[in-house]
């Protein structure tokens, strides 16, 4: 089984709307963001349901996901990084989603998170 299949997609939905809620309010990275939080959750929760095995959502609408390349345009250090992460956890941890969910998401997100460092 996927992990995209023991969970419900509203808590995962919940966990994301939740993250870039804190995010707008993070001035350490929100000035990364397009300023439309409402549309890059929504390309999230794509993503992320991509991710955990669940339907093609965002390849079907936007093509392979190319995340470095993606995030090529923005300096991303250990700073942003961190904070990205740091908002991540504590919207995974204050989620619905089976703490197992939560530990393995973290983890492969943390992967991802150090792969989009670029200076």
């Amino acid at each position: 089984m996927t992990p995209y299949e023991v969970i419900d997609p509203t808590d995962l939905y919940d966990m994301i709307d939740y993250f870039y809620e804190r995010v707008a309010e993070d001035t350490r990275i929100n000035h990364l963001f397009p300023g439309d939080f409402a549309e890059t959750s929504r390309k999230q929760k794509q993503f992320l349901t991509q991710f955990l095995g669940g339907p093609s959502l965002y390849t079907e609408e936007h093509g392979h996901p190319m995340l470095r390349q993606r995030h090529l345009p923005f300096t991303i250090t250990q700073y942003e990084r961190d904070a990205w992460l740091e908002n991540m956890h504590i919207a995974l941890t204050s989620s619905r989603l089976d703490k197992d969910v939560q530990e393995y998401l973290y983890e492969r997100l943390k992967l991802t998170a150090n792969h989009m460092v670029n200076a």
